[in-house]
């Protein structure tokens, strides 16, 4: 059903986005992955599988026209997008009397405008392939919490967006879901995942839902889905 698709996962070279990468290959589709430096996207790429499978493309979210260039790249590689996943996010996390303006609109950039940029550039192929959207927002957009100013804003904006963009774009048979994770074991915010992070929802584990959202019967739309560790750390 997914073989031969095609998509594009933005900050696809590590972490969440690389689950996801791996999850599409599995089943056979083609991937572009994105990252600011072409050396990781390459060095993923790489990784992940052979050039004829997943291609890497620097672009930096926060700017349309690196995202609408995307785009075209893949269309001119592939000949079409078929889901794309709006994944690339940072955090910066401080009292809101310590947090700096630097810090505010790097997360705003990125977190809300970025996604908002590759929504713009990808929707005309979208529409015509009537394929998926999917951000990955977090349970941070529903949960407040000491020193989130920044991360809570962007994530509350991506999810109210994403929400709005769902219903704008429907008729045109394009789906849009929005991924709402709690603690996931990647490098975020600087964390080393090792066996201390194995209670945590693994970034396959995200890989694997979006795979069940791009096979869903074409009748039903799972618009925001929460997804939890089963088994919290006991600390």
């Amino acid at each position: 059903m997914l073989e031969n698709k095609v998509a594009i996962i933005t900050g696809g070279s590590k972490g969440i986005g690389f689950g996801i990468a791996q999850a599409f290959i599995e089943k056979g589709m083609k991937v572009a992955i994105t990252s600011r430096s072409q050396s990781s996207a390459d060095e993923a790429a790489a990784r992940l599988g052979s050039k004829d499978q997943v291609i890497g493309i620097a672009s930096d979210v926060r700017k349309l026209e690196d995202e609408q260039a995307v785009v075209q790249k893949v269309i001119d590689h592939w000949g079409q997008v078929d889901a794309v996943i709006a994944n690339a996010g940072v955090g910066h996390f401080a009292p809101i009397q310590e947090m700096t303006d630097t810090q505010w609109n790097d997360v705003i950039d990125i977190n809300l405008t970025g996604v908002f940029n590759t929504t713009k550039a990808a929707l005309s192929a979208l529409k015509a392939s009537k394929g998926y959207l999917i951000t990955i927002a977090s349970l941070a957009g529903t949960n407040f919490f000491a020193q989130g100013a920044a991360y809570n804003a962007s994530k509350f904006g991506l999810v109210g967006f994403t929400q709005a963009v769902m219903l704008d774009v429907r008729k045109d048979d394009i789906k849009v879901s929005t991924i709402m994770p709690g603690s996931v074991s990647t490098h975020f915010n600087g964390n080393e995942p090792d066996e201390k992070d194995a209670w945590k929802i693994q970034p396959e584990d995200i890989g694997k839902l979006c795979v069940d959202l791009l096979t869903m019967p074409g009748r039903s739309l799972p618009s925001k889905i929460e997804v939890r560790p089963s088994r919290p750390d006991k600390k």
